[in-house]
């Protein structure tokens, strides 16, 4: 069994060696597949990952929704009183009122305006895990004070530099003076740039024309022992139909559907990997097809002298696993280097994973059999009564 692959394999090598400018050229085409595949994949990972990041950080078991509400950065209010009313099971050990909205924030270095991401909440409620909410909780219990993301894009100012050589300071939000009191790591998404962080209070008294009754999500909390299916099934008996009562894994199912079906970039990464795929697909063919043109008269004499069609196949066949091996190979190298790049300049969580890899190579070894396959079809040329 080993010698029927081995042979094969071995004879598919000798024929691509023999060529090295052909084999070279084929293993570009191959590396340009994969660079761009992981790529777009990458990209399409980063944008769901960034996207449902700020609410992976929250540290509860249910939320309550608004029906309408489509994404996050842009929530439809629902009635506060939801949250004391989830406080009425007793499986519920907090329900936390969560507030989003974006503002302007002024560039402390140069003055200049980006839109950034508030969230406000009860900091000590335990219903956020971001990095270094913790250590600075009872500072943002302060009028006026906001924690800023660290990660947030450099347009914002270098406030991180500006936090360790002067402590708190002053910055503008909105139309307010607010106090930095701290640092967190969220990081930024595709809708929005960069990130503060506040109480509850602080969050009304910045956003004056949010009404107290409104709350955008809240973030329930259950008792230890408590069952979630159990406790879901309940909230959603005695909650009106303004409210939709998600699980944590459903909460972020949610908003990553909608950047997978209600915008377009989805489609485009997805459209992108298949063009990269098309394209090595057709440089693998052409050279699997030239190869077997210019070996026809070899594979004649090997017919004539008893080998069949399936093993001729399996020859082809192994020139195609091993021009996706030694295509994909420095293509993957290449892309842990290109991610770390963009990761770098973009604040993205874009990152090579074995399950990534192993798609992309599925992915590719599956366009070089294809390519393979459409080039079998000129083995029937090689006829050894035609040859001699």
């Amino acid at each position: 069994m080993l010698s029927a692959l081995l042979l094969p394999a071995r004879l598919a090598w000798r024929q691509l060696r023999a060529e090295r400018a052909r084999l070279f050229s084929a293993m570009a085409g191959v590396m340009f597949a994969a660079v761009l595949v992981f790529m777009q994949l990458g990209f399409r990972s980063a944008l769901f990952d960034s996207a449902t990041r700020l609410l992976a950080a929250m540290e509860a078991e249910l939320f309550l929704l608004n029906p309408l509400t489509t994404v996050s950065f842009r929530p439809e209010p629902i009635p506060r009183v939801r949250a004391h009313q989830a406080l009425a099971l007793p499986e519920v050990a907090q329900a936390v009122p969560v507030y989003m909205t974006q503002a302007t924030w002024r560039n402390p270095e140069d003055g200049s305006r980006r839109m950034i991401q508030m969230i406000g909440f009860d900091v000590e409620a335990g219903a956020m895990r971001f990095e270094g909410l913790d250590a600075i909780a009872p500072a943002l219990r302060r009028v006026d004070a906001v924690g800023f993301d660290t990660r947030s894009r450099p347009e914002f100012g270098d406030v991180a530099r500006l936090f360790a050589e002067r402590g708190p300071f002053e910055v503008q939000v909105g139309n307010r003076m607010v106090e930095v009191v701290g640092l967190v790591t969220i990081g930024p998404s595709f809708g929005a740039d960069g990130n503060l962080v506040m109480s509850e209070v602080n969050f009304r008294r910045m956003v004056r024309e949010r009404q107290a009754t409104n709350t955008d999500l809240v973030a329930i909390r259950l008792q230890p022992d408590a069952d979630v299916a159990t406790a879901q099934r309940r909230l959603r008996e005695i909650m009106p139909p303004d409210v939709m009562v998600l699980t944590h894994a459903e909460l972020v199912a949610h908003e990553r559907r909608y950047w997978e079906t209600a915008t377009p970039i989805g489609f485009i990464f997805g459209f992108g990997s298949v063009m990269g795929l098309i394209v090595g697909m057709v440089i693998v063919y052409q050279i699997l097809f030239s190869d077997i043109a210019n070996h026809l008269r070899e594979y004649a004499t090997l017919k004539a002298i008893g080998y069949s069609n399936f093993y001729l196949a399996r020859v082809v066949m192994a020139a195609a696993l091993i021009l996706a091996v030694i295509g994909f190979l420095p293509g993957a190298a290449l892309c842990v280097w290109l991610y770390d790049v963009v990761a770098d300049a973009t604040f993205l969580p874009l990152a090579m994973t074995f399950e990534r890899a192993a798609v992309v190579f599925a992915l590719i070894f599956g366009m070089c059999a294809a390519a393979g396959l459409l080039a079998m079809r000129k083995l029937r040329d090689a006829s050894p009564a035609d040859m001699f």
